[in-house]
């Protein structure tokens, strides 16, 4: 790249905050000295966005709606894990959450004083079919066809991801996602809001980290259904593949505005060392974490995410699937929230996931994953931790966006998701204030790195910083704070934090300064 390019005006940009006597803190980020996985202090003023840049913030249906069993809404696998003792930290549930059920007025307006340009927003599949099949609820519909006004109102583009980890109970009954009709009930269910909604939504994701989805909930039981059978993770695995094309078809069949993308997790990876064992690890751990999926989608195949052939019989694979798994999407969206250390498992007996960090199950140190992939990942701590635990390196989205542009022939790249826990709160002596700039600084560095992506070519167009406010944070309940406004949860009182007024900022003039 244009290294000069990209630092132009950087020091003027920085000795100029303090001397026009801006908040201290932000003209100490600003200044202050490198940190491991990040750009110096002093280069990260230089960084520019393009003219058009959409900015925006993610939320999920279950972490923030509340109104759990309102207006005819059927029970999810979230309802019940949350309402079984010793689940979630902290004994609570999205039973009320932050209420924008109810609130989400109130919410469009606040992000449309941040500047917001598109908001990411998931809906629930039991409010639309409480029982995952048939007809549709139609205050459900009601619901969202008001939300989506208010979207448009506060001069948001509506940003649709279709399934957000709320599986209607009554469908998990019938066996889950490892149950392959799935893929056709799922694909009707995505029809219903094309045809209801396809007039205002024009983005869509299928699905929020299908590989998530599998694998916490059926090979590992961290998430519901609480299954641990790495047989039932393939099968899993295959139908929201599966489904993740008929509904790209289903959606296009009913709305001719519509374009239909991915909102996938995922990690850049690293070889542990420079063997060539730890490097095909890391390819086989970038194959099955990050482009499983997309894989499927773009070539109607899976990627050599394992030793040896891939199970297909153990999937559930079919002859002809290779033709319902492809469904080239139109732009590519993911995740980012750390890396991962990968290393050759090939030689171990023993096979497990570990405890639930974050974002994604990790092996325990002392064994390999599982029989078929046979790798080691493991979060390194070179950088600082978030409060949620975390390593802060912000380089990743760098090296993830341009490997994703490269393999995937320079994609629209829509950043999905992205931020980090810290739990600041409103400080009397500050009048109220929340001064997170933890948050701020975990921004500046993140964002500087995908500017650079921007300047090398990669075609992003959107980020979506996780999320809009705090909320209910599954497993973790109520104890990690991710929002750019922070929520009171004994009177859902919102409060603008320091980090959510500069990236107001930002987002007003594509700079970091």
């Amino acid at each position: 790249m244009d290294r000069r390019k990209f630092l132009t005006g950087s020091m003027a940009a920085a000795g100029g905050a303090m001397l026009a006597g801006r908040d201290s803190a932000e003209a100490v980020l600003a200044t202050q000295a490198s940190v491991p996985g990040a750009l110096p202090g002093a280069e990260i003023g230089g960084a520019r966005f393009p003219d058009g840049f959409l900015w925006g913030t993610a939320t999920a249906a279950y972490q923030v709606e509340g109104a759990w069993n309102e207006d005819g809404k059927g029970q999810s696998i979230w309802d019940r894990f949350t309402h079984t003792p010793g689940k979630v930290k902290g004994g609570t549930t999205g039973d009320v959450a932050c209420d924008q059920y109810h609130l989400y007025a109130q919410d469009m307006a606040l992000a449309r004083r941040l500047n917001q340009k598109s908001y990411r927003f998931s809906i629930s599949w039991p409010r639309i079919q409480p029982s995952g099949t048939g007809a549709p609820n139609m205050k459900g519909i009601d619901h969202y066809s008001r939300f989506l006004d208010a979207m448009l109102e506060n001069g948001l583009r509506p940003f649709c991801t279709i399934y957000h980890w709320d599986l209607p109970q009554a469908l998990e009954d019938k066996g889950g996602w490892p149950n392959r009709d799935l893929a056709g009930y799922y694909a009707d269910y995505a029809a219903i809001l094309a045809k209801h909604l396809g007039d205002r939504i024009t983005i869509w994701a299928p699905f929020n980290m299908p590989w998530s989805v599998a694998y916490m909930g059926y090979g590992v039981g961290a998430f519901p259904p609480c299954r641990a059978s790495f047989n039932d993770f393939l099968k899993a695995a295959h139908t929201l593949a599966l489904a993740q094309a008929q509904a790209l078809r289903s959606i296009k069949a009913a709305s001719s505005k519509a374009t239909v993308g991915s909102a996938y997790g995922m990690c850049p990876a690293y070889p542990k060392t420079d063997s060539e064992a730890d490097r095909a690890a890391a390819a086989r751990y970038h194959a099955m974490n990050n482009v499983f999926f997309l894989e499927a989608a773009m070539k109607g195949r899976y990627p050599k995410a394992f030793v040896g052939e891939p199970p297909l019989e153990l999937m559930g694979f079919k002859p002809g699937d290779e033709k319902l798994l492809l469904a080239p999407l139109d732009w590519v969206g993911f995740h980012y929230y750390t890396r991962r250390v990968v290393s050759d498992a090939s030689k171990v007996q023993a096979f497990g996931g570990g405890g639930f960090s974050g974002t994604e199950i990790e092996a325990d140190p002392a064994t390999g994953r599982d029989p078929y992939t046979r790798f080691r990942a493991e979060m390194p701590t070179e950088g600082p931790l978030t409060e949620s635990g975390l390593e802060v390196w912000p380089r990743g989205i760098y090296d993830l966006v341009t490997q994703i542009s490269r393999e995937y022939d320079h994609p629209i790249i829509e950043i999905t998701e992205s931020g980090c826990g810290y739990l600041d709160a409103p400080y009397d002596k500050e009048n109220g204030r929340v001064p997170d700039t933890r948050r701020i600084e975990w921004f500046r560095q993140e964002l500087a790195e995908l500017a650079r992506a921007i300047a090398d070519g990669a075609r992003v167009r959107s980020f979506h910083a996780w999320s809009l406010i705090d909320n209910f944070e599954w497993a973790n309940g109520h104890t990690e704070r991710y929002g750019l406004i922070y929520v009171d949860y004994r009177d859902q009182k919102r409060t603008i934090k320091d980090s959510g007024l500069w990236y107001g900022k930002v987002a007003a003039s594509n700079r970091l300064t």
